[in-house]
């Protein structure tokens, strides 16, 4: 397959402009060219029925349903051991925190998703990047049901999450190659729900399964998802990166082809997209900073609850691993009810606008009411947890305390994404996504390390206490954003919208 043009190398790079790009290309052939006797009938790449921006909303469905249950299994992954720890201390004679590892590591990898993902994505194609990520991550699986090693598990787990890794990387630019800003709303939210619902269903599914059949076959059940993956991805997956559709075609109707870049200046673009300005923009650009450092903490809030769930209500309601596996039940129908927000908000609040501006032009502010209404519930949902969690309330207190946390979650990730994705353009939007999803697995994968440390020295109370603080401190956030986005966004040192 011929490389890349330097052009399609941005993971955000506006299709039409791509399509204009291949036109121009096509229209200077010379003589040499006009020997070869290329079909000299227009094309218009932006009606080309293989423009995924053109498909029948049945096949952009059947994509949807596969990123996001590949996205589902993925992140089952992350906590589907959280119920874990005890069976892997007696069968490996090992440390509480070390019988974390295993749920960190993979944690950990998920980091490396844009890393390895976006720049494949682009050279290979989207639905390969798909396919071989899932075969590679079952295989390491497997792996991990059968292994007899604590090391050789803790391995294969983290492989396994480096191969998963790369569907929540670019499931967002599969969405974006289908539809229209105007139009991603709805199937956006309904990807980014996968990555939160995953945590909420898999301890529930860990700790029934850990209990009745043994901690390996969390492993065996993530296959089972695996293979239904691989059933929806193989026969119905369609390439959606504009870039490749766009050569194919251009081979099917016999039209030049662009240059192709050489192998440094894509070395170049991938150390600079995927590396080096990730980490600039987290100190040198307050929108990414501000946002990666908000998101990650109440993310790894999120996976604190893996290590403390167990700790309360096996410690003070005396439940059984099941009944605390079922507590999770919370974080699903807080979730759902964050999902149905964010649908609300497109609908009522940023929808009217577009008519209001210019094509494509609504300000990326009006992407944020579902994240000035969520930074208010997390705190509240975290001080109500903190000091009802005791014998003397009963165990419903506490459990609710988790649904208006998990809404908040879901609506602050959801919205400020949309807003950085609003915000910047073109490969600078890949660096922004980098940089959000290095620290958020990363701090959520440290979190779990230390939370029975820090619930033992503090208590329940004040170490909860601790994460609504944090909480507070970041809840300006969204709201600063809001009434001062356009004057910050003027001072980014890159492109953004001046509306």
């Amino acid at each position: 397959m011929a490389p890349i043009t330097p052009e399609s190398a941005d993971v955000g790079a506006n299709p039409q402009d791509l399509a204009e790009k291949a036109q121009d290309d096509t229209k200077g052939s010379d003589s040499d060219e006009a020997s070869k006797e290329p079909d000299a009938s227009p094309w218009d790449w932006n009606k080309d029925p293989e423009n995924p921006y053109n498909w029948p909303a049945g096949r952009k469905a059947m994509q949807i349903a596969i990123t996001a249950s590949i996205a589902f299994l993925t992140s089952l992954g992350t906590s589907i051991m959280s119920s874990s720890p005890s069976q892997l201390k007696a069968e490996f004679g090992v440390t509480t925190t070390q019988s974390i590892l295993p749920l960190s590591l993979y944690v950990f990898a998920l980091g490396l998703g844009p890393v390895v993902g976006g720049p494949l994505s682009e050279t290979v194609g989207r639905l390969p990047v798909y396919i071989g990520g899932l075969i590679g991550g079952g295989l390491f699986t497997l792996g991990a049901a059968l292994v007899h090693s604590f090391a050789g598990l803790n391995i294969l787990r983290f492989l396994a999450g480096v191969f998963f890794a790369p569907s929540l990387a670019i499931g967002a630019g599969t969405i974006n190659e289908m539809y229209q800003p105007q139009h991603r709303g709805l199937p956006a939210t309904l990807f980014i729900l996968m990555p939160f619902l995953g945590p909420g269903v898999a301890p529930i599914m860990g700790a029934f399964i850990t209990h009745r059949k043994g901690w390996r076959w969390t492993q065996w059940t993530m296959l089972f998802f695996l293979a239904f993956c691989l059933l929806l991805t193989v026969p119905f997956g369609r390439e959606t990166f504009h870039p490749i559709l766009q050569r194919r075609r251009a081979k099917q109707l016999n039209h030049p082809l662009p240059p192709a870049p050489s192998r440094r200046h894509q070395i170049k673009e991938f150390l600079t997209i995927t590396v080096l300005r990730p980490l600039l923009m987290l100190v040198t650009e307050p929108i990414v900073g501000l946002i990666c450092l908000y998101v990650a903490c109440e993310f790894a809030t999120l996976f604190t609850f893996f290590a403390a769930v167990p700790y309360i209500f096996e410690g003070v309601y005396h439940f059984s691993v099941e009944q605390s596996g079922l507590v999770f039940v919370s974080v699903v129908i807080g979730c759902l009810l964050g999902s149905l927000t964010i649908i609300l908000c497109e609908v009522l609040l940023y929808r009217p606008q577009i008519p209001r501006h210019p094509p494509h032009m609504v300000p990326p502010e009006y992407r944020l009411y579902p994240a000035m209404l969520g930074s208010l519930g997390l705190p509240v949902a975290l001080f109500w947890m903190a000091w009802t969690s005791r014998p003397e309330v009963h165990w419903i207190s506490p459990i609710l305390a988790i649904i208006p946390f998990a809404w908040g979650n879901l609506c602050v990730f959801i919205s400020l994404v949309q807003f950085t994705v609003d915000t910047y353009s073109g490969s600078v939007v890949a660096s922004a996504v980098a940089a959000g999803s290095l620290t958020r697995y990363g701090l959520a994968g440290a979190f779990p390390l230390f939370t029975i440390q820090m619930y033992n020295k503090l208590g329940i109370a004040w170490a909860t206490s601790l994460l609504g603080f944090i909480s507070i401190a970041l809840l300006p956030v969204p709201w600063v954003f809001f009434k001062y986005g356009k004057k910050i966004r003027s001072y980014s040192h890159y492109e953004t919208p001046t509306y």
